[in-house]
């Protein structure tokens, strides 16, 4: 009997072309649908929440295919992951709804954006967030984000406008912070050298800037962090991120902020599309 498994899954994205399968190399979806057929034996088209663009990493990527394997569902989390590479881990695998579509049943999706502005850049990192040669002011970041709240047209964060039938979208939450360096980096070793220019919070050059919202458009959140760090770097005000909305043209935003600092967090579905046919009562 077919069965729809949802696949929960993280990746580095710093090797593959994005998610999507394409013709100038290797990709994540591609990955996965080999490892799919290896187990399986049978090719299968893999759909996902959210295609990621090259280089973007995921921590929370959901995928879902169908399947008359004769695997329970909870066995393909460790079976597939024998045939993928290091870099790509399937954190969960379950059987759900048979309405259930990763692409198409997802009400909210978040995403994480990291960025670096002290003077030394811990190597481990490099692949991992946007590193800032300049300082940033996130305190007047902070006072631009109630501008991106509630529902607009956001084409003017858009590359390439149309790639969607609507450029109407709701960002339900956001948020920027600074945090500090992680244990995994400290040592007896001074990253804060004597020849550092000054900075706001030295002990906290990691900047988290989180979003949440029902969809996004094409480059989207990569365009509102470029638009942000010129907040920060005190090129705009702290309006102008209202100003850009209002003037619905990418040309008003700032430039696409690169595609490591990029984090694929989280997908939210309806309950009852999570639910396999044999856990219905």
């Amino acid at each position: 009997m077919s069965k729809n498994i949802m696949l929960t899954i993280a990746y580095d994205g710093t090797n593959y072309c994005g998610w999507q399968v394409q013709p100038n190399g290797m990709t994540v979806q591609e990955r996965v649908e080999q490892a799919i057929e290896k187990l399986t034996g049978t090719r299968t088209r893999v759909y996902c929440a959210g295609r990621t663009d090259s280089g973007v990493h995921a921590i929370g990527q959901v995928a879902s295919f169908r399947t008359d394997a004769n695997i329970k569902a909870t066995q393909f989390r460790r079976g597939l992951q024998r045939f993928l590479p290091y870099d790509i881990s399937i954190v969960q695998a379950r059987e759900v709804s048979p309405d259930f579509h990763a692409t198409f049943s997802a009400i909210r999706k978040r995403y994480r954006y990291l960025m670096f502005d002290g003077p030394v850049l811990p190597p481990l990192l490099r692949n991992a967030v946007f590193r800032q040669q300049h300082h940033l002011n996130v305190e007047q970041m902070k006072l631009a984000i109630p501008h991106l709240l509630g529902t607009h047209d956001f084409r003017c964060f858009e590359s390439s406008y149309p790639n969607k039938a609507t450029s109407v979208r709701t960002i339900m939450d956001v948020s920027i912070n600074r945090m500090s360096h992680w244990d995994v980096w400290n040592n007896d070793v001074q990253w804060q050298p004597t020849d550092a220019r000054t900075h706001e919070a030295p002990e906290s050059p990691l900047i988290c800037f989180e979003i949440m919202a029902d969809g996004f458009l094409y480059n989207m959140v990569r365009a509102i962090v470029g638009t942000l760090i010129d907040v920060g770097r005190g090129h705009r005000p702290p309006e102008h991120i209202a100003e850009v909305i209002a003037a619905m043209s990418r040309s008003k935003a700032g430039t696409t902020a690169e595609p490591q600092g990029l984090y694929l967090v989280q997908v939210d579905y309806q309950p009852d599309h999570l639910i396999a046919p044999h856990e219905r009562a």
